[in-house]
């Protein structure tokens, strides 16, 4: 594997040497490793950062994306052949469980002026429906790169067109649009806790909601369908509904779920890297607003990307540039590249050209600005562990384009 001068990420823990060091001590002296004590207490933790009443911690960010999108469908609230719409560019796991349980996604356009799907880009993708006689269901909206749109706008706007709202906030912990943490716009937010993202737990997700019966739900799907982690008084509503005794309880099953359990590797390591949160948010939001006159004075560059004043907390997850020309991305790119500086493609770029999505569109909706994005952009990785030396070469990188 390449070694960069300035990796996308450095470390797999913020703090490495003295986090190994823990978790030995918690490997040598736990007798515990499947889901437990760790998990509940990170879940109880999270949702105090996040200002959430629930936090449901998963195996992974990808999990707690389909738990949800299952969670919905066991409650009846989204079903097989509904419209969820998603923002088109991406990552696959906001499209792959709409896929897996037969409902049909349907991409929407992001705006230039922030990089994310926009009020007005859903507006249109919402009419063109409407011209057809279709509905949106729901919109599985992501963060990118941690930042939004203006999302306080669009939850207005799905309020008033019976359109459930769901973040996928995997890019963007910590980041906040009028004060309000992103994630906290929709009925639920999912987070990921994978070595490449904002804190690590090696691997690890979660669903933040206010909703009780959701999060109720969400435990349930987590494990099997049954209640075994439900507080006693819901688990014994459940039970006296169905008619089963407490012995029995332990092998019912109430409804479809899977194993997608945390271990309590997951959870000690959360809340390890949880105390070093803000500090990490911080210096992430540090580094780029340190790039961001850079890149602005650059004029082949079409967008700054993060042009939203409503952002009060930049929680940088990579600094995107999108060029004029294709040819002036590539040149920028190799650049990046020769001197040491690992890039990757905008994320997943435009998820309705990805072979896995391809043979299952069935409707067409232009997404003109996804595409020049895709074909003219790249970002580069913004990690805590940056240095004035590493911060220095980007400047130097961004001005010799």
């Amino acid at each position: 594997m390449k070694q960069y001068t300035i990796p996308l990420i450095k470390s797999p823990f913020h703090r490495t040497k003295e986090v190994k060091r823990k978790l030995a001590r918690f490997v040598l002296t736990s007798d515990r490793f499947s889901m437990g004590p760790e998990c509940l207490a990170f879940e109880k933790v999270f949702s105090t950062f996040q200002g959430r009443k629930y936090t449901v911690l998963f195996n992974s960010g990808s999990s707690a994306n389909f738990a949800l999108v299952q969670t919905l469908v066991n409650l009846r609230q989204l079903s097989p052949k509904d419209l969820v719409g998603f923002t088109s560019i991406g990552w696959p796991t906001t499209i792959m469980p709409l896929l897996q349980l037969s409902i049909q996604p349907v991409p929407v356009d992001i705006d230039m002026r922030y990089l994310n799907t926009s009020l007005e880009t859903l507006d249109q993708t919402v009419s063109l429906l409407a011209r057809k006689n279709k509905k949106l269901k729901a919109l599985f909206y992501t963060n990118i790169l941690g930042s939004t749109g203006d999302i306080d706008k669009i939850k207005t706007y799905c309020k008033k067109k019976d359109i459930i709202l769901l973040e996928d906030n995997c890019e963007s912990l910590g980041s906040k649009q009028k004060g309000i943490h992103l994630g906290n716009f929709g009925l639920a937010g999912t987070f990921s806790f994978f070595v490449g993202h904002h804190f690590s737990c090696i691997e690890g997700g979660a669903v933040c909601t206010d909703d009780k019966t959701l999060a109720d739900m969400l435990i349930m799907v987590r494990a099997h369908g049954w209640d075994r982690s439900l507080d006693p008084k819901t688990q014994q509503k459940l039970r006296k509904q169905n008619g089963i005794d407490d012995f029995n309880a332990q092998y019912t099953f109430y409804t479809l779920g899977m194993n997608l359990r945390p271990t309590e590797l997951t959870g000690y390591l959360g809340m390890t890297q949880i105390k070093y949160l803000k500090e990490i948010i911080t210096k992430r939001q540090k580094n780029f607003m340190s790039l961001l006159p850079v890149i602005r004075s650059r004029k082949d560059v079409l967008v700054d990307v993060y042009q939203n004043k409503d952002m009060t907390v930049v929680s940088n997850f990579a600094v995107p540039l999108v060029f004029l020309r294709k040819e002036d991305s590539l040149r920028a790119r190799l650049m990046f590249e020769k001197a040491g500086v690992e890039v990757r493609p905008i994320i997943g770029g435009n998820l309705v050209t990805q072979p896995f999505f391809r043979s299952y569109n069935k409707i067409a909706v232009p997404i003109p600005n996804t595409e020049l994005v895709t074909n003219q952009g790249f970002y580069f990785g913004n990690n805590p562990e940056l240095n004035v030396k590493d911060i220095a070469l980007l400047k130097k990188l961004i001005l010799a384009i």
